[in-house]
C-alpha cells in the first residue's frame, strides 16, 4: 500500500534527490516549495517546472515574505560571501527560522493529506553550518510535531521526518540521484545567480555543489558565471 509524504522541495540539487528518493521508497509524494523573497528565485522556476517529471503527485508553492525580518543575505541587499565561509562561523546566508517555517507549513499539509511522513533534504557534512540542519534539531521538530497535531494526540498515527540526505558527502548524494535517474540539470544551487539565473561559481552553495560533483567523478551540467574552487 502506498503512503503519502509532505516533500519540502526547493527546486535545488539536494531537495531533488531527496523528492527522487521519497518517490523510490514507495511513498506518493507531495512536493512543498516556497516564496520567500529569496535573490535566487530562479530555484523555485526551476521547481514550478520540474516537479512533476521528478515525480511529484501533486506541488504546491507557498507565499511568505521573509524579506520583512531580514537576517539574512538571502532575503536582503547584503552581499553574498564569495571567499568561501570560515569554519565555525554560521554564515550571512543562513535564513533565520527557515526549516521552523517550511516544516511548519509541510505538518500542516501532512495532517490534511492524511501524511504522517515529511521529507527534508538537510545535511549534516557538506553544509554550511547552519543549526536548522542539524540531527538534533530534526529530532526536536519530529518530537514537537507528535504534541502539536490533532492527528497525533488522537492516536492515528506519528510523524516521521526523513533526513535521507543528513549522513552524506554531496558526492554521495550526487551518485544517489543519478543512481535514480536525476537530471541534475533541473537543478539550480547558487544564492546569488545573473539576472538569466547563471550560477556565480563562486558563493558557499556553488562551492559545495562543484566539490561534489567532482567527488562523484562527472561533469556539473549547469552552466557557471566562473566555475570557482572546490
Amino acid at each position: 500500500m502506498t503512503k503519502k509524504a509532505v516533500v519540502l522541495y526547493s527546486g535545488g540539487l539536494d531537495s531533488a534527490t531527496c523528492l527522487a528518493i521519497a518517490k523510490a521508497e514507495g511513498f506518493v509524494p507531495y512536493a512543498l516549495s516556497f516564496s520567500y523573497g529569496q535573490r535566487h528565485s530562479v530555484e523555485l522556476e526551476k521547481a514550478r517546472r520540474f516537479a512533476p517529471r521528478l515525480g511529484a503527485e501533486q506541488h504546491m508553492v507557498i507565499d511568505v515574505d521573509m524579506r520583512r525580518i531580514g537576517g539574512s543575505a538571502l532575503t536582503s541587499e547584503t552581499a553574498v560571501p564569495k571567499d568561501g565561509v570560515e569554519d565555525g562561523v554560521i554564515p550571512v546566508t543562513y535564513v533565520p527560522a527557515r526549516n521552523t517555517v517550511f516544516l511548519s507549513f509541510a505538518l500542516g499539509w501532512a495532517e490534511v493529506l492524511g501524511a504522517f511522513d515529511i521529507f527534508i533534504g538537510v545535511n549534516a557534512l557538506d553544509y554550511s553550518g547552519y543549526p536548522d540542519c542539524r540531527p538534533d534539531y530534526i529530532a526536536a521538530f519530529e518530537a514537537m510535531a507528535n504534541l502539536a497535531t490533532r492527528a497525533a494526540v488522537q492516536g492515528e498515527g506519528r510523524y516521521l521526518i526523513h533526513t535521507p540526505l543528513i549522513d552524506l558527502t554531496k558526492g554521495e548524494i550526487i551518485r544517489r540521484g543519478l543512481s535514480l535517474g536525476i537530471d541534475y540539470a533541473l537543478t539550480h544551487s547558487c544564492y546569488d545567480p545573473d539576472p538569466e539565473g547563471i550560477a556565480c561559481g563562486r558563493c558557499d552553495s556553488c562551492r559545495l555543489r562543484l566539490k561534489g560533483f567532482a567527488e562523484a567523478g562527472v561533469e556539473d551540467p549547469v552552466a557557471y558565471a566562473v566555475r570557482g574552487e572546490v
